[in-house]
């Protein structure tokens, strides 16, 4: 019998895949317990196990700062920053387990190394401006995702999306708060932050991933909707709606080449480093090996905690079947 996850090779795969993808074309979402192609699901399982690892990893450029925040104000939309960005995780990682691999899988291909996470969390935060960028920058370009992957076919991943963007949009406005505020600073503010955003606009374009024509996966992606948007549209869309902010607020942008396009209405770029991005994609970034160690640290150290929710789980679940 064919089981849940079709193959090509199953008899009844093409009428099968007809009626998934006539689902898709009606707008309706792909449930956990419906029949999906294997490759929707190790597509899924990539996508949202990566993004759930970004969250966390995430949580090591800013969490540095958390001692070094100038005033109690900041201190606590931090604290509560860095907090969201590890119920993000949860929420994804519950997602992927949805799709029948275990959290232990996912998380075991992270310490080893085998999976990967957003490339521009291995970039160094050198000043507390950094703080308010990512906050503006990098949230920014992670919300032009995630609002699009809030439409994604797939239900709990879809759903997990749209609580995340309320969040993330808060952590947006406070980047961008932040950012505005030392641009009427002084002198030395303005060029903390004008450094700042000097060294984090590249990274944030990168995000979204490598160009279309270089992007293997965004045409099934697409087709399946799992993906609404290209890499490149969603590039566009944060480049239209930053770039004029940023030089309205009196700051620069590290890219002699961008200007705005009357015919198109568009925000032009130059040409992005790529062999930067695979390089830190390929685990050559100035903080992939401290991220990593950063990470495995933290999950040898909290083994007892895993080990007491197991105990816990246990004794409840015997005391279930003694009633």
């Amino acid at each position: 019998m064919p089981g849940r996850y079709g193959v090509p090779s199953d008899p009844d795969y093409e009428e099968r895949l007809a009626e998934f993808e006539a689902r898709i074309q009606r707008g309706e979402k792909i449930e956990p317990g419906d029949w999906m192609p294997e490759e929707y699901r190790r597509q899924l399982i990539r996508m949202i196990s990566q993004h759930a690892h970004s969250e966390v990893v995430g949580m090591l450029p800013e969490g540095a700062w958390i001692t070094r925040a100038p005033s109690l104000k900041r201190k606590m939309i931090l604290i509560a920053k860095v907090q969201d960005e590890a119920g993000h995780g949860q929420y994804l990682y519950h997602a992927a387990e949805t799709l029948g691999i275990s959290r232990e899988a996912m998380l075991e291909a992270l310490l080893s190394g085998r999976a990967k996470y957003s490339s521009i969390f291995n970039y160094p935060t050198l000043t507390w401006a950094d703080v308010g960028v990512i906050g503006w920058l990098v949230d920014g370009a992670a919300i032009k995702n995630q609002t699009m992957l809030a439409a994604c076919s797939y239900g709990p991943y879809s759903r997990a999306m749209v609580r995340i963007c309320a969040e993330e949009t808060f952590h947006h406005k406070q980047g961008k708060e932040m950012v505005l505020l030392y641009a009427k600073g002084s002198p030395k503010q303005r060029q903390m932050v004008q450094d700042a955003i000097n060294r984090w606009w590249w990274p944030a374009l990168m995000m979204m991933g490598p160009h279309d024509k270089d992007s293997p996966n965004t045409e099934i992606l697409v087709r399946w909707g799992i993906k609404t948007k290209t890499n490149d549209q969603v590039r566009q869309e944060f480049i239209n709606e930053h770039a004029p902010e940023i030089l309205d607020a009196g700051l620069s942008i590290p890219d002699p080449q961008l200007r705005y396009d009357e015919r198109t209405g568009n925000w032009l770029h130059g040409p992005i480093n790529w062999d930067e991005f695979w390089q830190v994609v390929g685990g050559s970034g100035p903080m992939n090996k401290e991220r990593l160690e950063a990470r495995r640290k933290a999950h040898a150290e909290g083994a007892w905690v895993r080990e007491a929710l197991a105990a816990y789980a246990a004794r409840q679940l015997r005391a279930t079947v003694a009633v």
